[in-house]
């Protein structure tokens, strides 16, 4: 029969092992896009989420000629149509698929407009995150630095 010390030892691994694989890296945070084509850093997106709905709002343009962009190729029956892009809301809806990863909901490109399926998974310890925008089977994934 194990020693006490032994037992209390392997009790308290047990439950911290149990306790860290229960801990899902999560996507909420402040975060630096990168764009997929220049590698240059676009914006900085808030992820937030409420009653386990995941979105995500623009809260810097970082290029200063582009600090004061509107939407203007947003859908005419777009609310956000002619809205600026900083404070904009980009992700909407997006659902915990599995560890780490998000999906079922959609993401604005206020670049051209479009709204495409999106998937955030979270990678790298929590450190990146890989944002997936497709369409049919068609897309691109960019990868995020979180800032915070």
């Amino acid at each position: 029969m194990p020693s006490l010390p032994f037992r209390v030892l392997f009790t308290a691994l047990s439950a911290f092992s149990v306790a860290a694989s229960a801990q899902s890296p999560s996507p909420t945070g402040l975060w630096q896009t990168i764009d997929d084509e220049t590698k240059v850093p676009k914006s900085l997106v808030r992820i937030s989420e409420r009653n386990g709905i995941v979105s995500g709002t623009i809260e810097k343009v970082l290029d200063p000629a582009k600090r004061d962009a509107k939407c203007e190729e947003c859908a005419d029956d777009d609310p956000r149509k002619g809205q600026p892009v900083t404070g904009m809301t980009i992700l909407t809806n997006l659902k915990k698929e599995g560890d780490g990863v998000y999906g079922g909901g959609k993401v604005l490109d206020p670049n051209n407009g479009k709204v495409y399926a999106a998937r955030v998974t979270v990678i790298d310890g929590g450190r990146k995150l890989e944002m997936r925008g497709s369409f049919l089977f068609i897309g691109r994934t960019q990868t995020w630095l979180r800032v915070e």
